[in-house]
């Protein structure tokens, strides 16, 4: 029999991929198990129809919503999961989100662990995400930040006329942390697919691209590819995970190690976990606190289209930010949220779903149109969960904390109505946009409340860790990914230590 790997990661995302890279720095031998394989460098990948109207790459399956409605879910299995397809924008959460903050609908709880706890390892996920940025320019952004790996992406000309007359009426705009490669050399070439695509010249810096490859060509991962986890098998007491089984060729087979690390997403975390309920665990695996599955969080998001009387030539819109009203402003004192450009609408994007919306109509549209994301948090809610019925994932989501997230909608459509947009068409995108999936395995100090410690080890099984953004006991109002990325990398250094005696590499303590 082979000897095993120190540590099995299941799934090759931020989370994942990201503690792989770490762990074999530090010289230990991982296996990952991912559930799709590698996603193909084609034609497709940045062609409209197949991407939005055909749905090329999203899985074959369906969820339920929580009236029992089928829908198919915006996840995706594939070497760098859901980083294939994300719109490569990496900011730190604020200072503030690590403590208890009230909100207009309610209390955003704190984390067991500080923004300062978190710092020196968001520097590490920077600089291995090579992202592009200006340090000292966000209004919000926590204090002592170093500077970005590479300059910020300059504005093209239309964004940079909005930047502008934004600074005309005292808003402070900002460069928007983005991970591609557009440094010398880098393969970037600015175009419209970022958001939504995946990149067919790797220029993003993915999960697999920035963190999967390299521990790859280190010799000291091994990659299964088209390996389904199915359940994890505790041991006789129960402390421990003895090994996870996993579906590949058609076969049941298994692999143990001393470490087993859950990196599947948010939902198909606690999925496993409650589909591995034994007489040792019969809620699920790690859930004596009864919280797996609880606390599903995927932001407040609304799509804004600004229209104007003049094409908009911007190829890559995803250079702008706004977090003047994160934490409200004076008319409104509690927060609202994060407004940042959106991947430039193209023709075609806007009628793949839309029954009644004629085609050269949504061209002209996107064609005129400068594109926004707004987004807020969604606050915890126990009664917001994932379930399993049957075998189907049924994902039971009601929203919460609008009226801060209306406000914003207001504020941007106001602004953008200020500086000559006289068309402004906001979609809210409603609790079915799983792209920021979070919260189902949270992390705390309290076993009878958390599901994991600081370090996201089971409270229940000392050998078993969640690393995705399964963790996050609120959601914040900036993109996960970087959080993510810079508490892998956290994990990977305690793990090492810890679990293995190992210390000696890299820059944070």
């Amino acid at each position: 029999m082979p000897s095993s790997p120190d540590v099995v990661i299941i799934g090759s995302g931020i989370g994942g991929g990201t503690l792989a890279n770490r762990l074999v720095q530090h010289g230990l031998t991982v296996t990952m198990l991912e559930r799709g394989d590698y996603l193909p460098q084609e034609r497709e990948n940045w062609d409209v129809d197949a991407v939005f109207a055909n749905q090329r790459y999203v899985p074959a399956e369906t969820w339920l919503d929580k009236h029992g409605v089928a829908f198919r879910p915006g996840t995706y299995y594939y070497v760098g999961g859901s980083s294939k397809m994300f719109g490569a924008a990496m900011l730190r959460l604020r200072e503030k989100d690590f403590q208890e903050l009230e909100h207009a609908g309610g209390v955003s709880p704190a984390w067991p662990i500080t923004y300062r706890q978190l710092a020196p390892y968001y520097n590490l996920a920077e600089q291995l995400y090579g992202i592009h940025g200006e340090a000292g320019v966000d209004p919000t952004e926590p204090s002592d930040v170093p500077r970005y790996p590479y300059p910020a992406l300059e504005h093209e000309p239309v964004i940079e006329q909005v930047a502008s007359a934004l600074k005309n009426r005292g808003i402070k705009p900002f460069a928007l942390p983005v991970a591609v490669q557009r440094h010398p050399g880098g393969p970037c070439i600015r175009c419209k697919t970022c958001d939504g695509f995946p990149c067919q010249v790797h220029a993003k810096t993915d999960a697999e691209i920035a963190a999967v490859r390299p521990a790859l060509a280190s010799g000291k991962l091994t990659l299964k590819t088209n390996a389904l986890a199915t359940r994890l098998l505790l041991t006789s007491d129960g402390r421990r995970v003895n090994a996870v089984e996993y579906q590949s060729d058609g076969h049941i087979e298994s692999i143990t190690a001393p470490v087993i690390v859950l990196s599947a997403s948010a939902v198909n975390s606690s999925v496993l976990l409650l589909h591995s309920a034994c007489d040792k665990a019969p809620n699920g695996v790690s859930n004596s606190s009864g919280v797996v599955g609880r606390n599903y969080m995927a932001h407040n998001n609304t799509a804004l289209m600004s229209i104007g009387w003049k094409i908009n030539e911007t190829k890559f819109q995803k250079t702008i930010c706004i977090n003047d009203f994160y934490f409200g402003d004076h008319d409104f004192k509690y927060p609202m949220g994060n407004i940042q450009g959106l991947g430039k609408l193209q023709t075609g994007m806007l009628t793949a779903k839309q029954k009644f919306l004629p085609k050269f109509l949504g061209d002209r549209m996107a064609e005129r149109s400068v594109d926004w994301w707004i987004m807020s948090e969604d606050l915890p809610d126990p009664g917001n969960r994932v379930l399993l019925q049957g075998n189907t994932i049924r994902l039971h989501y009601t929203e919460n904390n609008m009226v801060g997230h209306k406000r914003l909608v207001e504020k941007a459509r106001s602004l953008m109505s200020q500086i000559g947009f006289g068309l402004n068409i906001a979609k809210h995108m409603g609790g079915l946009s799983v792209s920021h999936q979070c919260g189902t395995v949270r992390f705390g100090s309290d076993p009878s409340k958390a599901a994991l410690n600081e370090f996201c080890r089971s409270f229940d099984h000392e050998n078993l860790f969640v690393v995705d953004a399964s963790f996050f006991p609120s959601s914040s109002a900036v993109n996960p990914a970087l959080t993510i990325a810079a508490q892998a990398i956290r994990v990977a250094d305690h793990m090492a230590k810890n679990d293995f005696g190992i210390t000696g590499i890299g820059n944070a303590s």
